[in-house]
């Protein structure tokens, strides 16, 4: 017995504009991970800001090995047949939960007279170590399970190539009390957040700190503006970050320098737990001040203006 989905859209003859826009419409199975605070490269105030509109659909800050994530999808799915013998075929629509109309699903493939579907992913050769064993990354282990949710499948299969060359492929079983979770917390993100338009807190994530440089690249020349009172409990909390983190990078030097104290002329040495090296490198720079003086013509056509925004306080008099 296959899945039996409800459809909220045909994706046959969708473009990819429309497909955005219709994605607008719910939460998906890559939202999830975001929402809960797992995927590095979107935070929940980013996908706040794509489903009010506020902002077009961002692409992700790793672009390249999304479009290569999408053109090895078929190629992936196909090994994934001729490995685990399982048939699949593709579902072109966007699927929605028969009782939480915001919760979507644009799922890869479904397993061929099984209750099962199957996510296609590629990695990077450097995060071969989050699939050893039975280990699935949580932000796909949290996609599977959302679409799990929409779909009521059984299980989710997840097949990936890492770093071109290594082909890993496992089965995710249906954890009720994980989709149970997972709806509350999208179903508070949607109505709570999307549906009144009261954006989430901005988090420490990189993918909050890229969003920020982008949406606000420049400041107004000469600008100024009155902060509200939460803001001096923000700038109170970071001075004293600041003093913890100074204590804590001379602790680290300190450690270090006993290290190297203990190391002396050797180059490397062996604990009963750890090995250490202390190695003798070179370094080749350019000394820019004298490239300036000496070759200013050369300085210009070799230097590159790069643009940023740094963030500095002090207490006012």
């Amino acid at each position: 017995m296959g899945i039996k989905a409800q459809v909220m859209q045909s994706t046959t003859d969708m473009t990819r504009d429309e497909w955005l826009e219709f994605r607008k419409k719910g939460i998906g199975g890559s939202d999830a991970a975001s929402i809960a605070g797992f995927n590095k490269w979107k935070s929940p105030i980013v996908v706040y800001m794509e489903k009010v509109g506020e902002v077009p659909n961002a692409a992700p800050s790793n672009e390249e090995a999304a479009y290569w994530g999408n053109v090895m999808e078929e190629t992936v799915a196909r090994e994934f047949s001729q490995r685990s013998g399982l048939k699949v075929r593709k579902r072109n629509a966007i699927l929605q939960h028969p009782e939480h109309n915001w919760m979507l699903a644009n799922v890869d493939r479904l397993i061929v007279g099984r209750n099962e579907g199957l996510e296609c992913k590629t990695a990077s050769e450097f995060l071969k170590d989050e699939w050893n064993g039975e280990e699935t990354p949580m932000a796909y282990l949290l996609q599977c399970q959302h679409y799990m949710a929409v779909t009521g499948a059984d299980a989710w299969w997840i097949a990936v190539l890492i770093g071109g060359n290594k082909f890993v492929y496992k089965k995710i079983e249906r954890d009720e009390e994980l989709i149970k979770n997972l709806i509350a917390l999208e179903k508070e993100f949607w109505e709570e957040h999307i549906l009144k338009q009261n954006p989430p807190e901005i988090d420490g994530s990189d993918a909050s700190t890229d969003f920020l440089k982008s949406m606000y690249p420049d400041a107004d020349p000469e600008s100024e503006t009155e902060l509200d009172p939460d803001s001096d409990k923000l700038l109170v909390a970071l001075g004293q970050i600041k003093e913890e983190l100074s204590d804590l990078s001379e602790q680290k030097k300190k450690y270090e320098n006993k290290l190297k104290e203990k190391l002396g002329t050797y180059e490397k040495g062996f604990s009963n737990h750890f090995v250490v090296t202390w190695k003798s490198q070179e370094r080749r720079t350019v000394d820019s001040k004298r490239l300036k003086a000496e070759k200013p013509e050369l300085y210009e056509e070799y230097s590159k203006l790069s643009k940023s925004r740094p963030l500095k306080y002090k207490e006012a008099k």
